[in-house]
């Protein structure tokens, strides 16, 4: 007899970013739902379509094995479409509502995609991609669903390029900016926060016109709108800040930073990092606190750089000497007084596109779930449809209250046509 083998199963080790998301102690479930206009298309065709487009993509078929010696990613086999793609069982706002507090099972690759039937947002039904974060970050999200039009358009290049290597002096600065106390919502009594969800619809004349802010200026870009906005909200809701507390610390919001570069635009994984930026919550005015987060953000390219220059390969390489080490890091972030909100802007790349000749009309993002007394807002763009969604773990339907605060604020610059300091 000849000697029997075993089937080795390749396993690869997380990365930072990948392993930060797994032990943050949240639900880590993201998602991004493709809206069309036109007739519902048949299943098998929506797998056929999958099969097609992510069968060559390793991503998408690692599994988390978590064994006592620390997590891997494993290659099993190839994943199954039709366990992988469902019909989902009620329409879009009840999908994103349940998804996001109930992490993915295991034994599969963390992801799965929904044809949702049923008119919601200017169309007739909806591709709704949902998975694990710490198998795919925002920019994956629409890198893969972009993959599933009739005729992707080649990806465009990166306009940032490869960084240059900071210096140690501007990795210190960065290390205790992440690290400073801030302060967390208001959320009393604190045994009460509860996951909601809500999505809003932005008129695009509305948007256009906010952007012209601050009127004497250059104008704004969509994601300093809506970190203003979330300011703006959050003062509107729980007052200003130094009512919530007897403290000074400021109210920080997360900030993601995609890390690509022009040689891997494409890239699926967690290719980012969290840049993490005052909201400026007790100042008077939408207009002058657009001018404090323009002004905040503009930090925000340089100070990314040395998280990918300088504080990843740090960590990367400290890590190794234990599974402490990780958890040593996550530590800060873990306290609610480390972000208090998330905000992203989600852009999507290239021409609209279709699904078998039926119209893409609008994309809804499902921001993650963060630890209680916490919210996470993201603003989708195709086109001219402008979509918001909000996130929150707080009072129950928060998320609701805070959202609409955020179009408030939009519709109040769109509004102010002159040089002002509201």
């Amino acid at each position: 007899m000849g000697k029997s083998t075993l089937l080795k199963i390749p396993r690869t080790r997380l990365s930072y970013a990948d392993e930060m998301l797994l032990v943050n102690g949240c639900p880590g479930v993201i998602g991004l739902a493709a809206v069309f206009s036109g007739e519902l298309p048949a299943l098998d065709r929506v797998r056929a379509r999958v099969a097609e487009r992510w069968s060559g993509l390793e991503r998408m078929h690692q599994v988390l094995d978590r064994p006592a010696g620390g997590a891997r990613w494993t290659v099993p086999g190839p994943f199954d479409p039709s366990a992988h793609v469902a019909v989902a069982r009620a329409g879009l706002d009840e999908l994103w509502a349940t998804s996001v507090d109930r992490p993915l099972p295991g034994g599969l690759p963390p992801w799965r995609l929904y044809v949702v039937p049923g008119a919601a947002y200017g169309g007739d039904f909806a591709l709704a991609l949902v998975a694990q974060h710490t198998l795919l970050d925002g920019r994956s999200l629409a890198t893969l669903t972009r993959a599933l039009v009739d005729e992707p358009a080649a990806p465009r290049a990166a306009a940032r390029p490869a960084p240059v290597r900071p210096g140690l002096r501007a990795a210190g600065r960065e290390l205790r900016t992440m690290t400073a106390v801030g302060q967390s919502v208001p959320l009393r009594p604190p045994g009460e926060a509860r996951a909601s969800v809500a999505v809003r619809e932005l008129a695009a004349e509305t948007v256009r016109s906010a952007r012209r802010q601050p009127a004497d200026g250059r104008g704004a870009t969509l994601n300093e709108l809506l970190v203003a906005a979330v300011a703006g909200a959050l003062r509107a809701r729980y007052g200003p800040v130094r009512d919530w507390r007897a403290r000074d610390e400021p109210v920080y919001t997360a900030v993601p930073c995609d890390l690509r570069t022009r040689t891997n635009t494409t890239e699926l994984g967690n290719t980012v990092t969290v840049v993490r930026v005052p909201l400026p919550v007790d100042v008077d005015g939408p207009v002058a606190r657009l001018r404090a987060c323009q002004a905040a953000l503009a930090t925000v390219p340089d100070r990314a750089a040395v998280h990918a220059g300088v504080l990843f390969p740090a960590a990367e390489a400290v890590r190794r000497t234990g599974p402490w080490v990780t958890r040593l890091l996550t530590g800060r972030g873990r306290h609610t007084c480390f972000a208090a909100t998330a905000t992203t802007a989600l852009k999507w790349p290239g021409a609209a596109g279709t699904f078998d000749g039926r119209r893409l009309v609008r994309t809804v993002g499902l921001p993650p779930l963060q630890r209680p007394g916490t919210a996470s807002f993201a603003l989708a763009q195709v086109g001219d449809a402008y979509t918001l969604t909000a996130v929150a773990h707080l009072r129950p339907d928060d998320a609701g209250r805070l959202a609409d605060a955020v179009v408030t604020e939009f519709g109040t610059w769109a509004r102010t046509t002159t040089p002002s300091v509201l």
